[in-house]
């Protein structure tokens, strides 16, 4: 569904932490046993990589491994969605869909620091005391009356930003809720997601067929923006890319959440459990 992913076989992954075993001449501002973080254009999945310097950074000071590996992706996507292109400014009201997954909890931790109304939701009961832990202001499962759930929860606050990845009518009532001046940031599709090794083309063909779709004449009528955005398309900019790094790490936020971490040897078993709905955070896999 992505257009970014490569056709025929690749290895996945877009980004890793490690220690440098060998560097090019030219390479100055890194040496042979530096912790690092970083990201690429798929492949992380590998217990070596050959990388352009410019597309890391050195591990925070007192992290571990696993939360550098979890850092980059999520932490880039949640602070370009809000500020990049939703201009967060201090007490707007964000909504933000699959709030316990990674870039829903970085999500909130940056929104907070705009003194930003929360409110997340999340596809199972197990899910809510963890955000109301990360500090939402409300929480919503996502149920047959999330448009009751979601006015009730912003009583008589303006719906200001929505970070979206579910799609359907969640999408439609969420973009409906929103103020004048409102924006809808699309950074996935998880109703598109397997369950299974393979997809369900019963089921996806029709939520793709009879997704909502937006007229643009009318957009400016409602005075609402529809945004889409993929990471993977600002990779040609490694300079602005470490820039929006080096912000994220100046907000002196928490490492990442890990849910749960796998040895390497076990990848395909992260994956599925990654396909079950059922993470909170980040799952990592280790090489040992």
């Amino acid at each position: 569904m992505y257009s970014a992913t490569p056709k025929g076989s690749f290895i996945p992954g877009l980004e890793y932490s490690g220690i440098i075993t060998a560097k090019g001449k030219a390479v100055a501002d890194f040496d042979v046993g530096d912790k690092i973080i970083g990201a690429i254009r798929f492949g992380a999945y590998a217990t070596h990589l050959n990388i352009d310097y410019r597309y890391i950074m050195k591990l925070p000071e007192g992290w571990s491994f696993e939360a550098g590996a979890a850092l980059a992706i999520q932490s880039l996507t949640a602070y370009y969605s809000l500020i990049e292109l939703g201009n967060i400014k201090k007490n707007y009201t964000v909504l933000i869909h699959s709030a316990a997954g990674g870039v829903g909890i970085y999500a909130n931790r940056i929104a907070k620091k705009f003194n930003a109304f929360t409110i997340g939701t999340i596809g199972s009961e197990l899910k809510k005391e963890f955000l109301i832990n990360e500090g939402y202001d409300k929480v919503i499962v996502r149920k047959k009356d999330f448009k009751f759930q979601l006015k009730k929860a912003l009583g008589s606050k303006k719906l200001n930003i929505v970070l979206e990845c579910i799609g359907g009518k969640i999408y439609s009532n969420s973009f409906n809720a929103l103020a004048p001046s409102g924006r809808i940031i699309i950074y996935g599709g998880a109703q598109f997601m397997s369950q299974s090794a393979r997809p369900n083309y019963f089921k996806i063909i029709p939520k793709f067929l009879f997704r909502p779709k937006v007229d643009p004449l009318s957009l400016s009528n409602i005075n609402k923006s529809v945004m889409g955005f993929n990471l993977i398309h600002l990779w040609d900019k490694p300079d602005e890319l470490k820039n929006m790094s080096q912000e994220i790490l100046g907000m002196n936020l928490k490492p990442p959440h890990i849910g749960k971490v796998y040895s390497f040897a076990n990848l395909i078993e992260a994956l599925r459990y990654f396909q079950s709905g059922k993470t909170i955070g980040k799952i990592v896999v280790k090489v040992d």
